[in-house]
């Protein structure tokens, strides 16, 4: 005969228990591939109107462009606010909303035969308006970002291998549609967008490619690695709570089925480069998703090679020596080497995991890699004289 429970116990045990019983749905679903990839990629939002996320009417177009393997992406080319203000008669004469042909637009006009255009391909965790604002109200260049495939408004199912053809046609289209030469490109990933950047940056670096800058912003060394500390919201554990379990740990890393190595990404990258590579590393020390200190895994795994040292502890005094402090939450380390190389990890004590994309070491980052700095202080000189 079952024994009764009190009330107040009764309630314990569904407090404990039903956390436990939607994780374990959750863990169960996450070890399903199709599954994994659409964790990571839902989104409800209708995007054919931005003038909802305070930009102007028709500084944003959202358009398509199409893959190599026949997929179509649904875009947004930002126009700089500067640059729209200065021709908003003409772009007010623009059909608002989806393109469907993109290059007859007074946009797509401005950004390609503007000979000095700069161009951020953003390559995005979620997307934040926000960040985009931040981006381009007081900038000089442009922004592009496109939804991966099965995503938003694109068209197919997402996968490790397809998201990379996503970000090599979303190049394509800025260097032969837009016209746009590679040092005028800056490539910029923020969380998942940092994976998908060292990956298309690498391939095309081993076509002899070299663009103005990568930018990687809250990134991680691999998918399975950063699931187990990564929390969703900062709150809901993925896979940190097995960590008492090392053997358990290591059999659900095995079932991650896109793993997203940026480590050996961003170590052939630097090994591929010939000319000039800019390389920046952000994360902000308050990130409840994704831990900063992964950035030490990728700012080592670019370098270490190059330099020679692969014990721990020996890189760590090497790294120290070229690392400036800015404060118990802050620091920036920077390598350089011939030709012209430069990889640099900036920790900023704030930003968490999405409004970092908003903070000064991102605009930096960027000016830093378009060489904006130099120009920037020669304009203030000629100005003075």
């Amino acid at each position: 005969m079952a024994v009764p429970l009190h009330p107040a116990l009764r309630t314990s045990i569904w407090v404990v228990a039903a956390p436990l019983a939607l994780y374990s749905v959750f863990i169960s679903l996450a070890m399903i591939p199709f599954f994994q990839r659409q964790i990571s990629t839902l989104r409800w939002t209708d995007l054919n109107k931005p003038e909802q996320w305070g930009f102007a009417t028709n500084q944003v177009t959202p358009f398509g462009l199409t893959t190599s393997d026949g997929e179509t992406l649904y875009a947004w080319h930002i126009m700089p606010l500067p640059l729209y203000l200065e021709n908003e008669g003409s772009l007010a004469k623009q059909k608002p909303g989806y393109a469907d042909d993109v290059t007859a637009t007074e946009s797509f006009r401005l950004l390609k035969e503007d000979p000095n255009s700069r161009v951020v391909l953003y390559f995005h965790g979620a997307i934040r308006p926000s960040s985009y604002h931040a981006l381009t109200d007081t900038s000089s260049y442009h922004v592009v970002a496109v939804d991966y495939r099965g995503y938003g408004h694109s068209t197919g199912v997402p996968s490790e291998e397809g998201v990379i053809e996503d970000a090599s046609a979303l190049v394509e289209w800025a260097t032969t549609v837009a016209g746009i030469p590679p040092e005028r490109l800056v490539l910029l990933g923020q969380s998942l967008g940092t994976a998908i950047v060292s990956a298309v940056a690498e391939r095309y670096s081993e076509k002899g490619v070299e663009f103005a800058g990568v930018v990687l912003v809250a990134g991680f060394s691999d998918l399975a690695t950063m699931l187990s500390e990564y929390r969703i919201g900062g709150l809901f554990p993925v896979l940190a709570p097995f960590r008492a379990w090392p053997f358990l740990l290591k059999l659900l890393r095995r079932c991650v089925v896109d793993k997203w190595r940026s480590t050996d990404r961003l170590g052939g990258l630097v090994r591929n480069t010939r000319n000039r590579l800019r390389l920046s590393l952000v994360h902000a020390k308050d990130d409840p998703d994704i831990p900063w200190s992964e950035d030490n895994k990728l700012f080592k795994a670019a370098v270490s090679e190059s330099v020679g040292i692969s014990n721990d502890t020996e890189f760590d005094e090497w790294k120290e020596e070229r690392t400036v402090h800015q404060g118990a939450d802050a620091f920036v380390s920077t390598w350089k080497s011939e030709p012209d190389i430069v990889v640099r990890q900036e920790v900023f004590p704030y930003g968490g995991h999405n409004n970092i994309m908003g903070y000064a070491p991102v605009s930096a980052a960027i000016m830093r890699s378009f060489d904006l700095l130099g120009a920037v202080s020669n304009q203030t000189i000629h100005t003075l004289i």
